[in-house]
Parts: structure tokens; C-alpha cells; sequence
């Protein structure tokens, strides 16, 4: 029998995941800043540490630093910890205890241990938060193997990814765009999971494939609603992992429209639309090609603080409009 499935928020999601997971398993603990009688910066761990007391709902310290490796520690050591950032800039800290000891571990040991760790990262611009507390880094992360890199875009795929990802014996990085944490979707009661390396086709379209991710999924799902008004039939498809890449689903998309949009919020340059690009370049989805691939990024300037142009840094609807009709129409 499925599932009764009710309107949930994208944050209330991902707190019902993280519920799940400690009443399933007393191994699961959170970590992070202020995640415990405050809630969260955002408000996503509730009320988690009056259910599940301060043993398993932990404040750490203001060192990023610090409470990554308190984490990798624990995950080393038998428990499965949930890390949260305050925001995904932050990162930056921690990248020692992220990139030379979570992802590296299982390898360095021969595969004698395992790293069962999922970190939490709020990203993205739209808060007029400014420089430092806006960026989308998750290419940085990508680049790193020994890590998974994920980016659900609705409710129903953070929650299963989410319970997925406390399920994997190897470090889970997940991005979730702030701007999503009020987005409301239907989410099925009760334990489910979402596959961590499987890309979702959102719109089926004919005429050109717009690949995108987290937030711009939803900018991407516009867009292709108000092409078809103008008889252009855009096929959406919403990468939510990336490493690893689901090439397979993205090969076929191309194949079938001859024409790609990568719409990503990252940085332009080596972000994950050159990736998919070059995919697309070393696949038989080459041949395919009627125009060549356009990338949609951010802006190569950090994110302002001024919200027109912190607008304008990085990819709207207008943007991906222009960016089809162009492809599908010859001008390019």
C-alpha cells in the first residue's frame, strides 16, 4: 500500500528525514551550530533536540574546523552523524577534515573502515546575504572522489535522498538552495529513499534539453512552460546528483532534442555545466548535436549584496528563454 503523501515545505522535509533516521537508528546524531534550542539558522532542525535530547542533537562550537573532524570522528567510530553548516561558505574551513580525511579514509585504510557521514550545506543566492554567506560551491566538493555531491530540488527528493544518504557507508554532501527551505511539495509519509546517483527527467520535451540543477530546476520548469506557449517543447531534466553524474539519462535526452541548455547556479567557469558539456563532447550524443551546447552559470564576480544585482549574478527565467529560443531557432 503507498504512502499517504501531504503538502510538506522543503525544511519540514528535511527535518521528517532526519526524525526518521534517529528514531530508526539510535546512531544517527546531529552536529552543528546553533542546531539545537534555536532551530537552526534556518529554523530546519525544529525541534529535534527536545525529542531526541542534547546527547544526540549537538551544538558544536563556532569552529567549522573542529566540529567537521568531531563528525568524521564519529562517523569513523560508529556512529552515522548528520553535519550541519551554517552556510555552504563556510566549507571553506573545514575543507581539511572534508577533502583529506572524509573522502580519502576508506581509501588510505584499504577499505577497512568506512565514513558514514552526510554533511548539510545551506547555498545559493537570494537572501541578500551577501559575498561571503551566497555561493554555490558544490563544484568544489564534485571535484573530490570518495565523496557523493547531491542537490535535491523539491521536498519529496530531499527527504529521500536525505534517508538515503544517512544510509550510505561513504560521506554525503547536500546542497540545499535556501531559497527552496519554504518551497512546498507533496511528500509521502513515512520511510522512503531517493537513489543518489539517478537524474530525474522533470519535463518531457522534442526540441532542446535543458539540464539543471537545484534551484534552477524550477526557473528551468518555467521556462519550458512558457516556450511551449510559443511551440517550442523543452525537456527538463533535473541532474539532482552531482557525483556522480547520471550521463546515461542526460545522453539520451540530447540524442532525442539535439540541443542542450546547462543551467546551474555555480560559477560559470569550471562548474557543473563544463562538465556536462564535456560529457555530452566525449559521448555518442556528439553526433547528435544541431547547435553547439550553451552553459548558464553564475557570474565570474562573488555574489553582491544589492538584490538587482545579486539578481543578476546569476541565471533567471529570461536568461534560459533567450538561451532556447536562440538554439532551437538558429542563432546560434
Amino acid at each position: 500500500m503507498n504512502a499517504p503523501v501531504r503538502e510538506l515545505s522543503y525544511s519540514q522535509a528535511i527535518k521528517e528525514a532526519m526524525a526518521i533516521a534517529m528514531e530508526n537508528d539510535e546512531r544517527v546524531v546531529l552536529m552543528g551550530e546553533d542546531i539545537g534550542v534555536y532551530g537552526g539558522a534556518f529554523q530546519v532542525t525544529g525541534d529535534l533536540v527536545e525529542r531526541f535530547g542534547t546527547d544526540r542533537v549537538m551544538d558544536t562550537p563556532i569552529s567549522e574546523l573542529g566540529g567537521a573532524g568531531v563528525a568524521v570522528g564519529a562517523a569513523v567510530t560508529g556512529l552515522r552523524p548528520i553535519f550541519e553548516f551554517q552556510f555552504s561558505d563556510f566549507a571553506a574551513l573545514a575543507m581539511e577534515q572534508i577533502v583529506n580525511q572524509a573522502a580519502k579514509m576508506r581509501y588510505m585504510l584499504g577499505g577497512a573502515v568506512s565514513v558514514p557521514l552526510v554533511m548539510r550545506f545551506p547555498a545559493g543566492s537570494g537572501t541578500g546575504a551577501a559575498a561571503q554567506h551566497s555561493q554555490s560551491l558544490e563544484a568544489w566538493l564534485g571535484h573530490v572522489p570518495g565523496l557523493k555531491v547531491i542537490q535535491p530540488a523539491t521536498p519529496h527528493d530531499v527527504k529521500g535522498m536525505l534517508l538515503a544518504a544517512v544510509a550510505d557507508p561513504d560521506p554525503v554532501m547536500i546542497f540545499e538552495h535556501k531559497l527552496l527551505y519554504k518551497m512546498k511539495g507533496p511528500v509521502p509519509e513515512g520511510h522512503y529513499t531517493v537513489p543518489l546517483d539517478k537524474a530525474d527527467v522533470r519535463r518531457q520535451g522534442r526540441d532542446v534539453t535543458i539540464v539543471a540543477t537545484s534551484i534552477m530546476v524550477h526557473k528551468a520548469l518555467e521556462a519550458a512552460g512558457q516556450l511551449a506557449a510559443e511551440g517550442i517543447e523543452a525537456e527538463v531534466v533535473d541532474l539532482r546528483s552531482i557525483r556522480p553524474i547520471d550521463g546515461e539519462t542526460i545522453i539520451a535526452s540530447v540524442k532525442k532534442t539535439t540541443r542542450l541548455v546547462c543551467v546551474y547556479e555555480g560559477v560559470k567557469t569550471l562548474g557543473v555545466g563544463a562538465e556536462i558539456s564535456a560529457l555530452i563532447a566525449e559521448s555518442e550524443a556528439f553526433d547528435y548535436l544541431d547547435a553547439p551546447i550553451v552553459r548558464l552559470g553564475g557570474s565570474e564576480t562573488p555574489i553582491p549584496y544589492n538584490p538587482e544585482l545579486e539578481k543578476a549574478a546569476v541565471p533567471q527565467v529570461p536568461d534560459i528563454l533567450a538561451a532556447a529560443r536562440d538554439l532551437v531557432r538558429g542563432a546560434r
